[in-house]
């Protein structure tokens, strides 16, 4: 005989299975006790921070020589601060000279030495020239590729002396020309 027809013929047996039934569902609802809790961070703001340069000579040649000779030189400084908020790796570069005689470029004979003079004490500027110098870039001003300055945090501010030197090779085929470039200088 199956269960069904067992309680159907025995009304107690079924109303006892029932309320057994019921108790236990009772019991599973009523003991459902649960610890909650929570917690909350709002307002969280991401904002990004900025990288920009101070030239000192922004817009003009940090240095010019006219009438050089061989072994002839000239110096010119420039000041590169980061003002941004954030450190950046710096470097300088050059765009593609412009020789007046191709056949024999200038920027081959000219020996440019870029020197990092040192960082700012405030408003005081390095010395250049005082030994504790460091030099970026020593060759010829068309071998000057992009030169690594270094990482500069925000508001360091360094001091950089270009020296270019008619090489002392240069002969007659050199005279009356000329070169020029543009110094870049970067920071990512």
């Amino acid at each position: 005989m199956s269960r069904l027809r067992v309680l159907a013929a025995n009304p107690r047996l079924a109303l006892g299975a029932l309320l057994t039934l019921l108790l236990a569902a009772g019991a599973v609802v009523g003991s459902g006790a649960d610890f909650t809790a929570s917690s909350a961070n709002p307002a969280n703001t991401f904002a990004s921070g900025t990288l920009s340069i101070a030239n000192s000579k922004e817009g003009t040649a940090v240095l010019s020589a006219s009438g050089l000779r061989p072994t002839g030189s000239a110096t010119g400084t420039v000041d590169i601060q980061n003002t941004g908020s954030l450190s950046g790796a710096f470097t300088l570069s050059r765009t593609a000279p412009v020789d007046s005689d191709t056949s024999n470029p200038m920027s081959a004979k000219l020996n440019l030495t870029v020197v990092d003079c040192g960082v700012f004490n405030g408003s005081t500027a390095p010395t250049c020239g005082d030994g504790d110098d460091t030099t970026k870039y020593n060759g010829t001003l068309a071998a000057m590729g992009a030169t690594a300055l270094g990482t500069y945090n925000a508001d360091v501010k360094h001091r950089y002396q270009f020296t270019v030197q008619l090489d002392g090779s240069a002969g007659n085929a050199y005279q009356g020309d000329s070169s020029s470039v543009e110094f870049d200088f970067n920071a990512a």
